[in-house]
C-alpha cells in the first residue's frame, strides 16, 4: 500500500484535520517532553556531530552529512557515519557508504562504540537529534525553505517531530533555501545563540540528461522539491510522478515507468536515494540525478568545526 504524506500537513489554507489529530499530538508532546527530561545522555570520548530535523523527512541532513565528512577529510581528520538501523531506511544508509564507512545499529550508542573501537576520530550522526541518548558535541538542525514548518503541528497534526521549543537543543540550523529573514528571526526568537547556515543543491551531472525530454519521478519526503531543481536547471520535464517516502520500487512500477516513457518519447530520471532502492535490472534506462550541497559562509562553518574538532 501507497502512503503518501497528507497534504494538509503543509498546507496555509484552514483546515479540520489537525484539530481532529491533535489529541494525539499532545501524547507525542508529552512523550517528548518525558524522554528528554528524564533520559541520561552517554559522552563519548571523540566529537559527536549530530546532524538532524524537525520536519519529518526533506531537509537534507544526509546531504549535509556527507558534505560535512568531505570537510573533515579535507582536514585530514578520519570521520566515518554513524545511523540507526532501520531496515526501510537502506536507501540513506547506502548513500552515506557511497561516501564513507557507516556504523549501524539498532542502538545510536552500539554504533558510535564499534566507530570508537575502529579508530575513527569524529562520528557524524545523521538523524540523531531526537536520541536523548547521546551527548552531541555539535547539534545541527536541517529546515528547507520552502516547507519550513509546514502547518506548524507536531504530528500528526502536522510534519513536525517536535514543537520550535527543540531549536534550545540545538548549536547550528542549516536552511535549504533561500536567505528568508522571518524565519531567521522566528528560530532565534527560541534560541537566540543559534548560527544559521544557508545551503544550495548543484546537479553535479546535468550533461547526463541536457537536451533531453524528461519524465522525472520520485519517493522523497518532499519530491516537488526534486522536480523543482529539475526545472531551475532548464530541463524540460514533460511529466513528473509521486511516490511515498522511501518507497520500495516493485517490478510492475519499472515496467509501468519505462512504458510511460517510450510513449512521452522521454527519458527516465530520479533521485540518487531512489536509485539505491532499485536492482541492477530495474535501473537500465534510468538515469540517476547526482548532486552537491553547496554550504553559503563555508569558511565560516568550517571554522566552527574546528572549534570542536
Amino acid at each position: 500500500m501507497k502512503v503518501y504524506k497528507p497534504r494538509f500537513w503543509d498546507s496555509k489554507r484552514f483546515s479540520i484535520w489537525p484539530y481532529v489529530f491533535f489529541p494525539f499530538s499532545a501524547i507525542v508532546n508529552l512523550i517528548n517532553l518525558i524522554k528528554f527530561k528524564y533520559s541520561k545522555k552517554e559522552k563519548f570520548n571523540i566529537p559527536i556531530i549530530s546532524v538532524g530535523n524537525i520536519y519529518l523527512g526533506g531537509t537534507g541532513k544526509t546531504p549535509l552529512c556527507i558534505e560535512i565528512f568531505q570537510i573533515l577529510k579535507s582536514l585530514k581528520i578520519n570521520a566515518a557515519f554513524t545511523k540507526k538501523y532501520y531496515e526501510k531506511y537502506a536507501d540513506e544508509r547506502k548513500l552515506l557508504e557511497n561516501t564513507g564507512k557507516v556504523f549501524s545499529n539498532k542502538q545510536r550508542s552500539e554504533a558510535i562504540k564499534l566507530l570508537i573501537d575502529s579508530k575513527f576520530e569524529v562520528a557524524i550522526l545523521d538523524d540523531g537529534f531526537q536520541d536523548p541518548s547521546i551527548k552531541s558535541d555539535i547539534s545541527i538542525i536541517c529546515f528547507n525553505e520552502k516547507q519550513w514548518i509546514g502547518n506548524g503541528f507536531v504530528i500528526p497534526s502536522g510534519p513536525l517531530r517536535e514543537k520550535l521549543t527543540a531549536l534550545k537543543r540545538c548549536n547550528y540550523v542549516f536552511i535549504n533555501g533561500d536567505q528568508n529573514l522571518e524565519l531567521e528571526k522566528t528560530i532565534n526568537q527560541f534560541n537566540p545563540k543559534i548560527k544559521i547556515f544557508y545551503t544550495q543543491y548543484k546537479l553535479i551531472n546535468l550533461d547526463d540528461i541536457k537536451n533531453k525530454k524528461v519524465l522525472a519521478f520520485a519517493g522523497i519526503g518532499n519530491p516537488t522539491n526534486f522536480f523543482d531543481l529539475l526545472k531551475n536547471n532548464n530541463i524540460e520535464i514533460i511529466e513528473t510522478l509521486n511516490f511515498p517516502d522511501h518507497y520500495n520500487f516493485k517490478k510492475i512500477d519499472i515496467l509501468n515507468l519505462n512504458k510511460k516513457a517510450k510513449e512521452l518519447n522521454a527519458c527516465l530520471v530520479t533521485t540518487e536515494k531512489d536509485y539505491f532502492r532499485l536492482n541492477n535490472e530495474d535501473k537500465k534506462n534510468i538515469n540517476c540525478l547526482k548532486i552537491k550541497l553547496l554550504i553559503d559562509k563555508k569558511e565560516e562553518f568550517i571554522n566552527e568545526l574546528k572549534k570542536v574538532i
